[in-house]
């Protein structure tokens, strides 16, 4: 998100556990007299599953406290203040009780904890880093062609035999040649449509705001029949940069991607029902009430239909009959739908943590804090136990173990990476949304001098290494640009749609 959530901060003080590492010293300046944590400090934080360099600078406020600014490259942050500074306590240690920060002070060094249980090392350094320049990226091939749809596309586009689906928030379903992006059919909806259409063999199938489930010939785009979700007075509140005066937004960006097994067409909606349809007719065969808005699909574990709400919870269902199976509460809404990694279950929480479940009972096996940032992506399967997956105020797609949760490498992207990374060939396809002005949260709200753009990168399958990039132009005044929709692949072509209302065809190397 482009606001750091600082609740997730206090629930992975309160829920996450992170074993110490140590590091070596560099040379130290004299110590300040007047109190001695303040300065310059550098060091190491996490443990060996996910390890990152940070620093801090500790200062004197105007009010005689002793602020906290934050430095390090995986936060993208230099000099961001702490929300409530760093307090002594009476056995000369310092505590931040924001932030779950305490740290004790042994002459040059200083040791701790962060996030309430991540280790934290610390030695004194005369100088903090600052914002590198983004390195040159090549363009890449660039667009094959494009194809405006008028307004923003939100959803990863359905691809199949040659023929691009995707809605738009305009509330238009498009059918588009994917050789040359000229249009074969369109159906006007009445509404936006932020959801992956699911397209078969005969048919496609879609969820619009205007309530409605439906379904379409494939080959002419004539309705076939609409299902009732009951939803269609279900609020959609899209974030705008005049945070302090726009009210409550709840990045709600998304809808399900209608999901067909074994005959039953299985779709969740915004007034929190489960659906489960007979596709032949749009007859209903069971609906189960969650509470929460359903705004990703749902994905099957044998018998299970396992899905998660924005009120933080997640359910697994008998996919025969809709009898609950466990329900567990999770910290903070599902960003994206659960996805199955080498027998484990994969989250991704909005509130900034990634989970790996057992999806049997839904216990929790591990859970990580990927340092202060929103997850918003789903995990895209390599191989094995390992898969990628995005996280927005870190900038980073992470390559991770479902194993124990433990980070192999991190990219930098330079923008949000909201949607799953496409995974192709010796390649992974990132895209990424633009953000301008950055918040970062504290209060008072002030933009944050970090910079996230509008881009498609194409990423080496093994290293991470960035093959090319291709930046959308930005838009002056806009707080949002670039991609919130995935890529998708087929073949030799990739396909994404852009909140510029356009569709984007590239080569797929």
């Amino acid at each position: 998100m482009p606001s750091v959530r600082w609740k997730s901060i206090a629930w992975a003080i309160a829920i996450i556990g992170v074993p110490a590492i140590g590091l070596g010293a560099p040379a130290a300046p004299a110590v300040p007299s007047d109190e001695p944590i303040l300065g310059k400090w550098f060091g190491q934080a996490g443990s060996a599953r996910d390890r990152v360099d940070l620093g801090f600078e500790f200062a004197r406020d105007d009010q005689g406290g002793i602020s906290a600014a934050l430095y390090g490259d995986i936060f993208n942050f230099y000099g961001l203040l702490v929300p409530g500074g760093l307090v002594r306590q009476g056995d000369g240690s310092y505590l931040n009780k924001e932030w779950g920060i305490r740290l004790s002070l042994n002459g040059d060094e200083a040791d701790g904890l962060m996030l309430g249980k991540a280790p934290i090392t610390l030695h004194r350094v005369r100088s903090l880093p600052s914002e590198p320049p983004m390195p040159s990226f090549s363009a890449g091939p660039g667009p094959k062609w494009q194809t405006k749809l008028a307004t923003a596309i939100y959803a990863r586009a359905a691809l199949r035999d040659g023929v691009a689906y995707v809605g738009t928030s305009g509330g238009e379903f498009h059918a588009i040649d994917m050789n040359d992006g000229s249009f074969k059919w369109t159906y006007s909806a009445g509404r936006g449509i932020f959801g992956e259409a699911l397209a078969t063999a005969d048919a496609v199938y879609f969820a619009c705001d205007n309530g409605f489930l439906f379904k379409l010939d494939r080959a002419t785009g004539k309705e076939l029949w609409r299902y009732d979700l009951g939803d269609e007075r279900v609020s959609r509140v899209q974030p705008h940069q005049l945070v302090r005066n726009s009210g409550v937004f709840d990045w709600d960006f998304h809808a399900p991607k209608p999901l067909l097994a074994d005959g039953i067409v299985y779709i969740g909606s915004g007034d929190g029902g489960m659906n489960a349809i007979d596709p032949a007719n749009g007859h209903r065969l069971w609906r189960f009430q969650a509470q929460g808005k359903i705004r990703e699909g749902a994905m099957i574990d044998g018998p299970r239909l396992i899905f998660g709400t924005m009120d933080n919870f997640v359910y697994a269902l008998d996919r025969n009959s809709g009898a609950q199976s466990w329900r567990i509460s999770m910290p903070g809404p599902m960003g994206a739908p659960a996805s199955m990694i080498g027998g484990t279950l994969v989250l991704g929480i909005s509130a900034g943590l990634i989970a790996g479940l057992d999806p049997a009972t839904g216990k929790t096996n591990w859970m990580m804090q990927p340092w202060l940032t929103a997850v918003e992506s789903s995990a895209a399967l390599d191989a094995g136990t390992r898969f990628f997956i995005g996280s927005s105020d870190m900038r980073r797609v992470s390559y991770m173990d479902a194993k124990d949760g433990s980070v192999i490498w991190r990219t930098n992207v330079y923008g949000a990476p909201w949607a799953t990374p496409e995974v192709s060939g010796q390649r992974v396809y990132v895209s990424a949304a633009g953000v301008t002005p950055y918040f970062a949260g504290v209060d008072p709200v002030v933009p944050y001098p970090m910079h996230h753009y509008g881009s498609l990168s194409a990423l080496d399958r093994k290293s991470g290494q960035i093959i090319w990039r291709w930046q959308m132009p930005e838009w002056p005044g806009a707080f949002l640009d670039g991609f919130i929709a995935a890529p998708a692949v087929s073949g030799e072509k990739l396909l994404i749609g852009g909140l510029d209302g356009t569709l984007y065809a590239f080569p797929a190397d």
